[in-house]
């Protein structure tokens, strides 16, 4: 299979398939970190020293509130209609023990929220902010939080229906945001501003 890298952006030469892209990422080095969002490959954004600490302060509020609940990072996590998406995410929260026996790309079932944090990639707003909201919801994943440093923001996404989120709620970095059942945590998101870029 060949690739190229144009304008920013990995391409394969030809139409690539959900068992093509398992085979090129079990193949790929371990430092590159591979999508399939939406029918395209893509490559993600390793993290930084400011994604690394909204990560952090994000697991301790999880940790301190639902110490039943575990926040893992960079799972593969199969996504969209029928399963056909690949998402490497920034976190996933689900029980304790949740991915024991998975594999690479886990299902959906049992994960209650999807946490996204948004780099400095050319392709965030598409990917971040409109490809995995669709991919997320199709998978019945009942929240998607995203952590918008661009915009200092948070939004919350909710209700998947028909491969929808019914209801998203974005709110400024410092209000308190909730994430609501099944997640029920309270977040305090006045910390985050240390972090702006």
């Amino acid at each position: 299979m060949q690739l190229e890298f144009v304008d920013g952006q990995l391409h394969t030469k030809r139409p690539l398939n959900v068992e093509d892209f398992e085979e090129l990422e079990r193949r790929a080095p371990e430092t590159v970190r591979l999508e399939y969002i939406n029918g395209k490959l893509e490559l993600k954004a390793m993290s930084d020293g400011n994604h690394s600490c909204i990560f952090m302060w994000l697991l301790r509020q999880c940790m301190q509130q639902r110490p039943d609940l575990s926040l893992y990072t960079g799972s593969g996590v199969k996504t969209e209609a029928n399963r056909k998406g690949r998402a490497r995410t920034d976190g996933v929260l689900a029980p304790r023990g949740h991915f024991r026996g998975h594999g690479e790309w886990s299902d959906p079932g049992g994960i209650l929220m999807i946490v996204e944090i948004t780099s400095r990639h050319p392709d965030t707003n598409r990917r971040d902010r409109v490809d995995k909201p669709v991919g997320y919801a199709e998978a019945d994943i009942p929240l998607y939080l995203l952590v918008d440093r661009e915009n200092s923001t948070t939004t919350v996404y909710r209700r998947p229906t028909d491969g929808r989120y019914e209801q998203a709620l974005c709110q400024p970095w410092g209000a308190t945001v909730e994430l609501p059942f099944p997640v029920n945590i309270t977040l305090s998101t006045e910390r985050l501003k240390d972090y702006a870029d």
